[in-house]
């Protein structure tokens, strides 16, 4: 379908067919807009968000308040900030996709919360309420829609409910001068008309229960509709959106023919179940002074569109064009559609503008090379009149005509402006709390992304008429496999230091070699790279100097740092001075390059966390068979385990016997079909001996009958407070007793949770060694059960390994270290 919305910075530029044109044509004759609310990237129902967008042509934008952070990672091991990242741009392919537009609040996706109470109490909620009050007054909605139920404290996620709350409230504060005032310099007060629950049988339990339930207070909306202009149904649109929440592993498959969803109407202008959700509101250009006429001109140039001219359209579009220009600007719907207008024009025209850079990025200060390719597609007369950038420097009076299917091109010299801001995702670059990102800019708040660093800005003569249009700068090359493949250009410290471990694990008074790449940002550089560490830690050299010719040469350093010999932990930090200089550089770059979604750099300062314990081991060979993806086994070798990760022609009974555990990774049970035929084995591995230990599956999606050797169901339990209580009840079991006598003091500095999908029920051979829970619940047992089958012994854990080791929790390197260490000769 024809997107005229938000774009990923760095896609391959959108080039919609004439069948798309016409569909754009449509939607510009109608001013209604929705508003869809909810919690998570893929919490929103892209079935509706596309039937609004594609069949009533409505703006339709979704609000979701975080960015996903604190969800799991199916396709990689970037986790935390850095998936929210990943989840924001397959947000923006999804809403490129299905039409709609994409904002966000400032929460933060902090992990599972079980009561809405937790949930605003962890976000600022006077915070996020304002914001979920700006994206309304910024849409302006006739309707707005929830996901999820309001009046439903403690029977889903927190985030969930807590979104449904905040949309509650801000439905009448929007409306009123005196609430968040500051934001009126940007925008107007707005009520919406009226706000609706996309309820559905989920959230009475079952199919029969749903078809049983009174919908006198709902409104049904067959979103089957069938689009000639694509040749795909409103489901098949919906479900290649969803498909892009590609980290979650939510592809759908589509379906075709008519199909209801159900919104509950819960505040505003009362609505009957016969009703379309649109009844009483004007989505004409009525609605604005004036603007009838420019409806009538828009359905005549729909009539008459021609499919295979249509640049035939172009004199209509300026003259409605004109007639939009010289209307009253209401701030909303006026600018809107002047934009709008503007871009169906270029599209009928077939004027294709691109500018390229000869690379991805460059410093502040640093001179960049770029190519305009202009072509005009259409025997229309088109003549591009000046050319110039956001930044200066480049400001051409060009007067050049472009002659019907003639490539054009033009070379320019740009010098970055050294008050250049660095490309990274705006909502990272100030520290921010648990529950929420700092931003204290009011413009930027709730936009996927910051504006591309270097925008150029061109206009075109039309038949007396200029058009003023942007391009972001961008960089392309040609991949021998993929083709064409296109990367946002980025503006770029002059150099980047990369420590080569996020974390360093020390036992005792160790000394460790820490490196860290160095790799140059221009051309040039010379300096001195020095390290700071935490009281009581020694580095040695105190300073190394470095000398970068060309722009990419990287440069391997190695400290010798030296933990101070008891419990210690902090930050050990990375700085570069350029020769005869004062200015310090101290950024590391994290770049996320994946097939579905533009290349991502994210600039965070140059720190690798130290930690200092106490730690004692047995054995010394793991095998780790990959699940869903996770960094455990770097961290295992950390603390001094030779880690092999496992294949299937390694799952042998000759080959595991040579391992003195195995380690299976989270999800492997969920996402490694064939995992199954190899269970046999790994249980006779464990009966010859050997000790297993399987990490948190979830209980949905399982390929296998049983994880374990005996009875064991694993249940959607979790412990989601991380300053929850641990209580060791099984004080007398090895597990907590060798080689680390295990004690709640292990259990302080955890991040973000306990554990997830603990098991409820198991055989009375199983021991359970920790009991948790959530305040005001009862205890959970299943985080940790150990059984001996045959000589050796099995685990099952859904504590959170996979964050507290990456995130260098002491306590949780000593308590993996005595699993590891179960039925060793040395145990008592």
């Amino acid at each position: 379908m024809l997107i005229i919305g938000h774009h990923a910075f760095g896609q391959t530029p959108y080039k919609p067919t004439s069948s798309e044109v016409f569909s754009a044509i449509q939607k510009s004759q109608v001013l209604g807009s929705v508003l869809y609310v909810a919690a998570h990237p893929d919490d929103e129902n892209t079935r509706l968000i596309s039937h609004f967008a594609n069949k009533e042509h409505m703006l339709t934008t979704y609000l979701s308040l975080t960015r996903g952070d604190g969800g799991q990672n199916l396709i990689g091991t970037h986790i935390s900030e850095l998936l929210g990242v990943i989840r924001t741009q397959e947000l923006l392919k999804a809403r490129s996709t299905d039409g709609g537009e994409q904002l966000f609040s400032r929460a933060n996706d902090f992990g599972y919360s079980k009561h809405p109470d937790e949930t605003l109490q962890v976000w600022d909620r006077d915070k996020v309420l304002a914001d979920v009050v700006w994206a309304i007054r910024k849409t302006q909605p006739d309707i707005i829609v929830n996901r999820f139920d309001h009046r439903t404290a403690g029977r889903t996620h927190g985030h969930h409910t807590a979104s449904a709350i905040l949309s509650y409230e801000a439905f009448t504060l929007a409306g009123q001068q005196d609430v968040y005032s500051d934001q009126l310099d940007y925008v107007d007060v707005w009520t919406p008309t009226r706000q609706f629950f996309n309820t559905s049988w989920f959230f009475y339990g079952s199919r029969d229960k749903f078809a049983q339930a009174d919908k006198s207070n709902m409104v049904s909306v067959d979103i089957g509709a069938y689009y000639p202009v694509s040749g795909k149904s409103n489901n098949e649109i919906a479900a290649a959106s969803r498909s892009f929440h590609k980290s979650q592993g939510f592809g759908a498959t589509g379906s075709r023919g008519s199909e209801m969803e159900y919104i509950e109407w819960v505040q505003g202008e009362e609505i009957s179940p016969e009703d379309d959700p649109f009844k009483g509101i004007n989505t004409t250009w009525s609605r604005i002074q004036g603007g009838a006429p420019i409806g009538t001109m828009l359905k005549k140039i729909e009539d008459h569109y021609d499919v295979a001219n249509p640049e035939k359209s172009i004199p209509d579009l300026l003259a409605v064009y004109a007639a939009i220009e010289a209307m009253p600007n209401d701030g909303f719907w006026v600018p809107r559609k002047l934009a709008d207008i503007r871009e169906i024009i270029r599209w009928c025209s077939g004027l294709f503008m691109e500018a390229v850079a000869t690379d991805y990025s460059a410093a502040p200060g640093q001179n960049i090379s770029f190519k305009v390719e202009a072509i005009n597609r259409s025997p229309i007369e088109l003549s591009l009149s000046n050319l110039s950038t956001n930044v200066g420097d480049v400001d051409t009076t060009l007067k050049h005509p472009l002659s019907n299917n003639e490539a054009n091109s033009f070379a320019f010299d740009l010098k970055i402006p050294n008050q250049l801001d660095y490309s990274s995702p705006y909502w990272l670059q100030k520290p921010g709390t648990v529950g929420m990102y700092t931003v204290d800019d009011q413009a930027k708040i709730g936009k996927p992304e910051a504006q591309r660093p270097i925008v150029i800005q061109y206009t075109v003569s039309i038949d007396g008429h200029s058009l003023a249009y942007k391009t972001p700068l961008v960089y392309k090359y040609n991949d021998p496999v993929k083709g064409e493949v296109y990367r946002p250009f980025e503006v770029s410290p002059p150099i980047y230091l990369n420590f080569v471990e996020s974390v360093q694990i020390f036992n005792g008074s160790d000394a460790k070699q820490i490196d860290l790449v160095v790799k140059a940002g221009a051309n040039d550089l010379s300096g001195a790279v020095r390290l700071s560490a935490p009281d009581g830690w020694s580095i040695s050299p105190s300073d190394i100097h470095v000398d970068l010719k060309e722009k990419g040469e990287e440069q391997l350093l190695s400290f010798q740092v030296t933990a101070p010999g008891q419990a210690s932990e902090g930050l050990v930090s990375a700085a570069f001075t350029r020769d005869g200089e004062s200015q310090q550089f101290h950024f590391s770059a994290t770049i996320i390059d994946y097939d579905h979604i533009p290349t991502q750099t994210i600039l965070k300062p140059a720190s690798i966390k130290v930690v200092g314990l106490d730690l004692a081991k047995e054995g010394d060979k793991v095998g780790y068979i990959m699940g869903a993806g996770d960094k455990v086994p770097e961290f295992l070798r950390q603390i001094g385990y030779e880690v092999t990760l496992l294949n299937e022609e390694d799952l042998s009974t000759d080959r595991l016997q040579n391992f003195d555990a195995v380690v299976v990774g989270i999800r492997a049970y969920n996402t490694k079909e064939r995992l199954r035929f190899y269970q046999n084995i790994l249980l006779e591995y464990v009966a010859e001996g050997g000790t297993m230990i399987v990490q948190y599956n979830t209980n949905r999606r399982l390929k296998i009958d049983s994880v374990a050797p005996y009875t064991l169901t694993i249940s959607r339990d979790r412990v989601t407070v991380e300053e929850a209580e641990v209580r060791i009840i099984a004080p007398d079991h090895p597990i907590v007793n060798y080689p680390n006598k295990i004690t709640a003091a292990d259990f302080d500095g955890w991040v973000q949770e306990r554990g997830l999908y603990f098991a409820n029920e198991w055989d009375e051979k199983f021991t359970p060694i920790f009991s948790s829970n959530d305040p005001g619940e009862s205890p959970k047992e299943g985080g940790m059960l150990v059984a001996q089958h045959g000589k050796g012994w099995y685990v099952y854990s859904g504590y959170s390994w996979f964050r507290e080791l990456p995130a260098g929790v002491p306590g949780a390197y000593r308590i993996f270290a005595n699993m590891l260490s179960l039925g060793k000769t040395n145990q008592p």
